[in-house]
C-alpha cells in the first residue's frame, strides 16, 4: 500500500482506490468500549437489627407493597383527593420534572461511549490570477467533496467515560426513586390531613352538642335562682361553662379552616368535585400492616433506594476521576469522496480516507485533577454517611409507628370505656341535681369530664387512622403503576 505525503494535520491519505479498513477500526472501538470499567460497588452494611422487636402480625398478612393504596383507602372522597394531588401537586411536578432531566443527562452522558459520526458535502471553487500561475493565463479550480468523519472518539480504556455514564445513569435512578418517595409520602400526606379534617368535624359537632347542652343548664338554672331554688353561684358556674365551650369551637373551627387549607394545597385543584365521604368512625383503614423482615423492606424503600444510586454515583465519579490521571487516546477517523467535479464524485477513483490517532498524558495542572479526585472521595463519603443515616432513620421510622400502633390499639380502648363511665356519670349528676342532692358545680364536673373523653376519643381514632397510614407509607405501600 502505497502512501501520499501527509496531508493537513499530520493524517495520511492513501491513493485514490485504497480502502479503509472499516472491519479494523470496528475492532478498536469494540476492544475500547469493552475494555471500560466502572469502579467497583459494595453496599454498606446497614447494622439494623434481623426483626423488629414489635411483635408482628401472622405471615398470612400481605405484604404492603402489594396492596394498592385505593384499595388501602376505601373513602371515595379521599380517593379523589389523593388521585387530584398525584395530577395536580407542584412539588410532585417538580421531581417529575427533575427525573426528566436526568433522564436527558444521563443520555448524553451515555453518548460519549460511541463515537460520533457526521456527513459533511462542500464545494469549492477558486480563481488563480494569471500573474501567480506562471502560465500568464488565469487557472480555475474546483473541489467537491463528501465526508463521512468520526470525530474525536476517546478509547475508553480506563473507564472514564464509563463511569462518567454510570454516574449519570445513577442520578437519573435516584431522582426517579426520590419521585415516587415523594410521591407515596403525598398519598399519605393527604390522607392524614383529611382524617384530622373529619377529626376536627367530629369534635365541632361534639362541641356544638355541648354547647347547646350548657344553654338549657344555664337557663335551667337561671330559673331556679329567680325562684329562689338555686344560688347565684351555681348560675355563674353554668354561665361560664357556656362561655368556655363556645370558645373551644371558635378554636376548633379556626383549625379546621386552617386544615381545609392545607389539605387542598396538597390537592393543588381546590374546586375539583368530591363525591360524599365517610365519617371519622366510619372510616375502614387495615390495622394489620405486615412488617415483614427489616432488611427486605427498607431496602424495597424509594428513599433508601434512591440514597443507595446517589452512593452508586458519587462511587462511579471516583473512579471516573482517578481515570483522569492516565493517557487519553483520541481518534478522528474519516471517510469520503473528492472529485474535481460533481459529475464524478462518485466516479472510480474518488474515494479518500483519513486516519488521525492522538494521544495526551496529563504531565503539570497545578493539581486541577488531583483536586477533582479529592472532590470525589469526600463526595462519596458523604454520600455513604447519607446512605446509613437514611437506612437508620427509615428503621427508626417504622420502628417507632409500630410501637404507636400498639399504644394506640390500647388507648382507644381506654377512651372508650372513659366516654361510657362519664355518660353515666353525668346523667346520675344531672338526676341528683334536680332534686336538690347536690350542687351544680358536680355537674360541671361531669360535664367536663365527658367533654373531655368524648375529644379525646375522637383524638385517639384519627391518631389510629393516621398512624396507619403512615405505616402504608414507611413500609414502602402504594407504588405500583396501578396505583
Amino acid at each position: 500500500m502505497s502512501r501520499r505525503p501527509s496531508g493537513p494535520n499530520g493524517t495520511c491519505r492513501l491513493r485514490q482506490g485504497s480502502a479503509i479498513p472499516i472491519g479494523m477500526l470496528a475492532c478498536i472501538v469494540g476492544l475500547a468500549t469493552g475494555c471500560a470499567e466502572v469502579g467497583d460497588y459494595q453496599r454498606p452494611a446497614s447494622g439494623i437489627p434481623a426483626q423488629w422487636r414489635q411483635s408482628t402480625p401472622g405471615a398470612e398478612a400481605t405484604p404492603v407493597a402489594q396492596i394498592q393504596w385505593r384499595s388501602f383507602f376505601q373513602d371515595q372522597r379521599l380517593q379523589a383527593l389523593i388521585t387530584s394531588a398525584l395530577e395536580h401537586n407542584s412539588d410532585l411536578k417538580m421531581a417529575l420534572a427533575r427525573v426528566a432531566e436526568t433522564r436527558a443527562q444521563y443520555g448524553i452522558a451515555n453518548a460519549d461511549r460511541l463515537p460520533s459520526a457526521s456527513l459533511a458535502a462542500n464545494k469549492t471553487k477558486s480563481k488563480i490570477p494569471a500573474a501567480f500561475t506562471g502560465t500568464d493565463r488565469p487557472v480555475t479550480t474546483e473541489r467537491t467533496e463528501l465526508n463521512l468523519t468520526v470525530v474525536s472518539f476517546e478509547l475508553d480504556f480506563w473507564g472514564r467515560i464509563a463511569n462518567l455514564s454510570e454516574a449519570a445513569r445513577a442520578s437519573y435512578l435516584a431522582s426517579e426513586s426520590a419521585s415516587r418517595a415523594m410521591r407515596i409520602t403525598l398519598i399519605a400526606e393527604v390522607a392524614n390531613l383529611y382524617f384530622t379534617l373529619l377529626e376536627l368535624n367530629e369534635r365541632i359537632d361534639i362541641t356544638r352538642t355541648a354547647i347547646e347542652s350548657r344553654r338549657k343548664n344555664r337557663d335551667l338554672v337561671k330559673r331556679g335562682m329567680e325562684l329562689g331554688a338555686a344560688a347565684r353561684s351555681d348560675y355563674l358556674l353554668a354561665e361560664g361553662a357556656f362561655h368556655f365551650v363556645e370558645a373551644e369551637l371558635a378554636v376548633l373551627e379556626n383549625q379546621q379552616a386552617n386544615t381545609e387549607h392545607a389539605l387542598f394545597m396538597l390537592v393543588g385543584n381546590p374546586a375539583i368535585d368530591l363525591p360524599k365521604g365517610r365519617k371519622l368512625h366510619e372510616q375502614e383503614v387495615r390495622n394489620d400492616l405486615a412488617p415483614g423482615i427489616p432488611s427486605e423492606v427498607l431496602y424495597a424503600r424509594p428513599d433508601v433506594i434512591a440514597a443507595e444510586h446517589r452512593l452508586r454515583e458519587a462511587n462511579a465519579n471516583v473512579a471516573a476521576a482517578r481515570a483522569a490521571f492516565l493517557p487519553k487516546i483520541l481518534l478522528t477517523v474519516g471517510i469520503g469522496l473528492a472529485s474535481r467535479s460533481l459529475s464524478a464524485l462518485f466516479g472510480p477513483g474518488s474515494g479518500n480516507w483519513t486516519y488521525q490517532p492522538a494521544l495526551s498524558l496529563p504531565l503539570f495542572d497545578g493539581g486541577r485533577t488531583a483536586g477533582f479526585e479529592a472532590i470525589a472521595e469526600a463526595r462519596r463519603n458523604s454520600a455513604v454517611a447519607d446512605y446509613e443515616k437514611t437506612i437508620q432513620q427509615a428503621f427508626r421510622e417504622v420502628s417507632d409507628l409500630l410501637s404507636t400502633r400498639a399504644s394506640l390499639a390500647d388507648q382507644r380502648r381506654a377512651t372508650e370505656a372513659t366516654v361510657k363511665a362519664h355518660q353515666e356519670r353525668l346523667t346520675v349528676a344531672e338526676m341528683r341535681f334536680k332534686s336538690g342532692s347536690i350542687s351544680y358545680l358536680e355537674v360541671l364536673d361531669a360535664q367536663r369530664e365527658l367533654f373531655a373523653s368524648q375529644q379525646g376519643a375522637v383524638q385517639v381514632r384519627r391518631a389510629q387512622l393516621s398512624t396507619a397510614a403512615q405505616l402504608y407509607k414507611a413500609l414502602g405501600g402504594g407504588d405500583t403503576p396501578e396505583g
